[in-house]
């Protein structure tokens, strides 16, 4: 049963029957209350307190009540703000299970919101574009539609080696970086080009498969932008299919959209132009975000799912 408290309209009445010597048991019949309620102002009000002084102690006590809040041992509050230093979530942490804390994920996300650890964001939230978003950039006249992969690959879903391709742009859209990301294990793959052009996209490309093993990797789906425009070349020189989603469909995309938008928030910001910084730096930024631990890998890193699926002459080749 919960006990609904005095209101400060009641509170003016009982101060007004308690100053006419109205009795606690007909006072309490008068608001429907207990006795002993109505019994506990009345005694305040006997030590020549006012209903006003009743109240703000009422406010003081009620501070103190409910639930404590949890305050985590020093132990776990530096490794929390370790993890979160490092681009992990509050899911991350508690799911990883590398730690056992004293707390709920939404507990865990509750601190973040009060600012109990020092992050600046937590992960991004909402929609880039909104609903019936219609893209305007240039286009693939001629292309290997995406409806046709599933032909080629039916196991395509659960089979590792097909990666998901877009560029981004860097300041004053001068600059580029290429992003691959396989399906999989979700690792991102980042390479500078020289420039944002079909020929500087195809020879990065070109160049990079020349350090993988052959075959590694089955398809690419890329979107529809003219830097892929030389993709006939690229497939038939590193023998694998290429592919591109509809125009305007990002979600066809999805997974490489996300990681744009990781890459974007870990470092690759739009004000950044791309030819002042190495190729070093780029990969660095990838590199981080493959060591994080993802809920939908069931907490393991990119990295890990990633080694587990190539062969041991692949990976000797690889390194």
């Amino acid at each position: 049963m919960t006990y609904n408290h005095l209101t400060t309209d009641e509170l003016v009445i009982i101060e007004s029957y308690f100053k006419n010597n109205q009795s606690v048991a007909k006072t309490a019949q008068c608001l429907g209350r207990a006795r002993q309620t109505i019994h506990n102002v009345y005694q305040f009000l006997k030590t020549g307190a006012t209903i006003l002084n009743y109240y703000q102690q009422y406010k003081e006590n009620k501070k103190r009540c409910g639930r404590r809040s949890i305050v985590l041992p020093e132990e776990q509050k530096e490794y929390v703000q370790k993890r979160v230093v490092q681009g992990w979530t509050p899911d991350v942490i508690v799911g990883r299970s590398e730690m056992k804390l004293d707390c709920s994920v939404r507990t865990l996300y509750r601190m973040f919101q009060t600012g109990a650890f020092n992050v600046h964001d937590l992960p991004m939230k909402g929609k880039r574009k909104p609903n019936g978003h219609q893209e305007k950039r240039g286009k693939q006249a001629f292309r290997r539609s995406i409806h046709e992969r599933i032909k080629k690959h039916p196991e395509f879903e659960n089979e590792f080696g097909h990666l998901e391709g877009d560029t981004i742009v860097g300041r004053k859209h001068k600059s580029a970086v290429i992003t691959l990301v396989e399906r999989l294990s979700k690792v991102i793959i980042t390479l500078k080009p020289a420039g944002r052009q079909a020929m500087d996209i195809e020879n990065r490309i070109n160049h990079w498969f020349q350090t993988v093993p052959k075959h590694l990797f089955k398809s690419i789906t890329f979107d529809c932008g003219k830097e892929f425009s030389n993709w006939k070349a690229m497939g038939n020189q590193n023998d694998i299919d290429i592919y591109f989603a509809d125009p305007g469909t990002p979600s066809q995309r999805a997974l490489n959209e996300h990681s744009n938008g990781l890459l974007r928030r870990d470092g690759l910001v739009k004000a950044m132009d791309f030819n002042e910084v190495s190729e070093s730096f780029i990969q660095a930024v990838a590199s981080k975000r493959n060591h994080i631990p993802r809920k939908s890998l069931k907490y393991q890193t990119p990295m890990e799912i990633f080694l587990r699926n190539i062969k041991p002459d692949d990976l000797s080749n690889l390194i």
